[in-house]
């Protein structure tokens, strides 16, 4: 028998009202439900003010769970190029807060964490926070911001699971098929 070390990913699905976050542990191919919940900033609260609380959340799940990796969600321009650039600040409020803790940073787009979870990219929110409960053996459903960090926190989970991991223990990016420092 195998005896797997156990590595704790923080999941963080990013946002300028809402940041959900997942945690979970990982043991072989096992993955554990540790916690997940969402951080709000103060409603009509100024840029500054949003970041800090995210900032400042952040911190305290790191220092309370201890993670070994975060995995954050990649944003996407959408329609409203205002509420874009707040959730980019929001995305690199949250990079940051983990970078300045020394964490280990992976970014998926929301089309590989629903092909990770779900088995396809076009999957509704509902079969995201389905499938994490599936997954995690979970006895309620989690709001929808923390099963998209829980979801976020599995992608990394399941993609680090392959050859390259195996071959790739110092967790080097992988672009165009080759090792990058």
């Amino acid at each position: 028998m195998y005896n797997h070390a156990t590595t704790r990913i923080l999941g963080i699905d990013p946002g300028s009202r809402v940041t959900g976050f997942g945690i979970i542990d990982v043991r072989g191919r096992e993955h554990f439900y540790v916690a997940s919940g969402c951080i709000k900033t103060i409603p009509g609260d100024e840029l500054a003010g949003r970041i800090a609380v995210i900032c400042e959340h952040i911190g305290e799940i790191i220092d309370t769970y201890r993670p070994n990796h975060a995995a954050v969600e990649q944003v996407f321009v959408n329609v409203n190029p205002a509420a874009t650039l707040m959730l980019g600040q929001a995305r690199g409020a949250a990079i940051a807060a983990l970078t300045m803790r020394g964490l280990p940073v992976y970014e998926y787009t929301a089309l590989q964490v629903k092909q990770a979870v779900v088995g396809q990219g076009k999957a509704a929110k509902e079969q995201v926070q389905h499938m994490v409960v599936q997954m995690l053996g979970l006895s309620g459903t989690p709001q929808a911001d923390a099963a998209d960090g829980l979801a976020v926190a599995l992608t990394h989970a399941l993609r680090n699971h392959g050859l390259a991991a195996k071959l790739n223990p110092d967790g080097m990016q992988i672009k165009r098929g080759r090792f990058q420092g």
